[in-house]
Order: structure tokens, then C-alpha cells, then sequence
């Protein structure tokens, strides 16, 4: 996906990104879903005496970068992310308020918006968990990012993660919502005895399981050209170090060739689980507001 990005204020930024999920290895179905969106002023003329296009579109856009990763038997985790995916879309149509001067205080407004839609979501899953038992205790990660301007608001639940990588360093802007990282939190484990640890895999916070209420992450921080937005599953960072992400993505500044090599990466280091990578890289604009490439 390649788009210009036309902006007003200070910043002018084209944006361009690539996602891709893969099943992995080893699992039959894949319960990860990610979503790329671009939002849009349109005004769709009904009737005129002029000769001109039936729907036109502001030059103001904003983009919706999101990755979910299900869990629960019988294909309930597939359910989940995908119940949870429909809900934040549909809260973005008719809710959301996302024109704003992204210098000023609505940044903070945005980021309470979609907390507000992860709890929704989290209460639609719940719901449908209620009329099928089949599917109770169904959850989903979410990390979602929304970028207007030179502003990126994130919001994440669980441990699927958000990293930036820009000067040549690779940052994790989300904190992973899991039973191990808590306790290193804490000072009781080290990071380097989390891989082997048996309890690895619990995580303490999903949208959707068996009790209501979700606690959601927030961050807002300024992007600059050059900078690149990665979102992933952890069928990515349980295969490939945070040393190995960052060597590709220095080696390959194209979203989708780069996307393309941590997926393999992944399925050579074993592929365990299903793994979704989505990459945008924020371009400076060109004069007349279209991206040459």
C-alpha cells in the first residue's frame, strides 16, 4: 500500500506500509488479523449544475494501522480477533472523532476514544462468548496505532507488541501485558530466563476472556520522516530477537521485502505460532502532496 499523504500544519509526511500474516509451521489455522485503513474527508454530491466528480475527498488523511491475535479451542481465537476487529472498525465509522490539530490536547482526546473502543470490543466478545458456551473464554491481543500529521497514538492490550525504529535504533513503544513480564517488572525474574520459562505464555490481559474489563495501554509520541511503525504478533518476537528485527529492517527500508524476510525468519527459526508483521515508513511529503514512489 502506497498513498500520498497531504497534510495542513507542520508536518507533511507520505506514508507507506505493507502488512502480511502467515500460519506459521506448526498450527492448521490462523487466528491473527490485521487491518491497514486510511480515513478520509469525502463530500458525495447528490445534484449540481457543475460538471464535476460525484464524491470528492479532503486532503487531510489519517491512517489506522491495527494487529490482533486470538486465543481459544476451536477456532474461538480466529472468533475473537476477528469479533474484536469488526467492533474497532465500526467504532472508527460512526464514533470516532479523528479530525484534530495533532500539536495540541485532542491527541489525548484521541487515545481515550479508542480505549473507549477496545472496551466495547472487549464487551461484544464477552457477549457472544454469553449465547455460545462453546466459545467461552475467547480473548484477543490488540495493538493499534492511528497516525495524523507527525502524531501516532497507540493503544495496545496484551503481547502482541508496537515497536518504532528510527536513528538507526529499534524502540518497544508497548509493554507486553504477560505473567513473566510483570515479575520482571518487579525485579523477581530477569529478562534472559523468560524464554525458558514454563509459564511464559500467560498473559494477564486480553480483550475479551473470561471476566469483563480491559485494562488498555496508551501512548502518543511525534513521528519524523525516516521513522518506521512496526506492529506484530508474537509469533514474530517469540522467533526472532529484537536484535535480528532490527538488522532487517536497517537492511530494508521497503515495508513490504522487509515484512516479507521477518516472516520468513520466523517460519526458518520454527514457526510455532501464526505471525503477523504490518510496517509503515513515514517518507517526507513531496511538494505538490504525491509520493513518487
Amino acid at each position: 500500500m502506497d498513498e500520498p499523504v497531504t497534510q495542513t500544519g507542520r508536518a507533511s509526511l507520505a506514508v507507506k506500509t505493507f502488512g502480511m500474516t502467515d500460519t506459521g509451521r506448526v498450527r492448521t489455522s490462523n487466528e491473527d488479523q490485521f487491518v491497514i485503513a486510511e480515513l478520509t474527508k469525502t463530500m458525495r454530491i447528490c445534484h449540481t449544475s457543475l460538471p464535476e466528480p460525484k464524491a470528492q475527498s479532503g486532503d487531510q488523511r489519517g491512517h489506522l494501522f491495527l494487529v490482533a491475535d486470538g486465543m481459544g479451542g476451536h477456532r474461538a481465537g480466529e472468533q475473537a480477533s476477528a469479533l474484536a476487529v469488526a467492533a474497532i472498525e465500526q467504532f472508527t465509522l460512526n464514533t470516532f472523532k479523528w479530525f484534530f490539530h495533532s500539536d495540541g490536547p485532542e491527541a489525548q482526546q484521541v487515545l481515550t476514544q479508542f480505549q473507549t473502543a477496545l472496551r466495547r470490543a472487549d464487551e461484544r466478545i464477552l457477549e457472544e462468548s454469553a449465547e455460545h458456551p462453546e466459545l467461552r473464554g475467547m480473548g484477543t491481543t490488540l495493538t493499534m496505532a492511528f497516525h495524523l500529521d507527525a502524531q501516532l497514538c497507540v493503544v495496545h492490550v496484551g503481547d502482541s507488541r508496537a515497536y518504532m525504529f528510527g536513528d538507526d535504533r529499534l524502540e518497544q513503544i508497548t509493554h507486553d501485558h504477560t505473567l513473566m513480564a510483570d515479575m520482571v517488572r518487579r525485579g523477581e525474574l530477569r529478562p534472559d530466563q523468560i524464554a525458558q520459562h514454563r509459564l511464559r505464555h500467560v498473559i494477564t490481559n486480553v480483550v475479551g476472556g473470561n471476566e469483563a474489563g480491559v485494562y488498555v495501554e496508551a501512548h502518543a509520541l511525534e513521528v519524523h520522516a525516516g521513522d518506521r511503525l512496526m506492529l506484530c504478533s508474537d509469533g514474530l518476537t517469540e522467533m526472532v530477537t529484537n536484535e535480528a528485527i532490527a538488522g532487517i529492517l536497517r537492511a530494508e527500508p521497503d515495508p513490504e521485502a522487509a515484512c516479507r524476510k521477518l516472516v520468513a525468519q520466523a517460519n526458518e527459526a520454527g514457526g510455532r505460532d501464526n505471525v503477523t508483521v504490518l510496517i509503515v515508513r513515514f517518507d517526507p511529503a513531496q511538494p505538490d502532496g504525491h509520493n513518487s514512489s
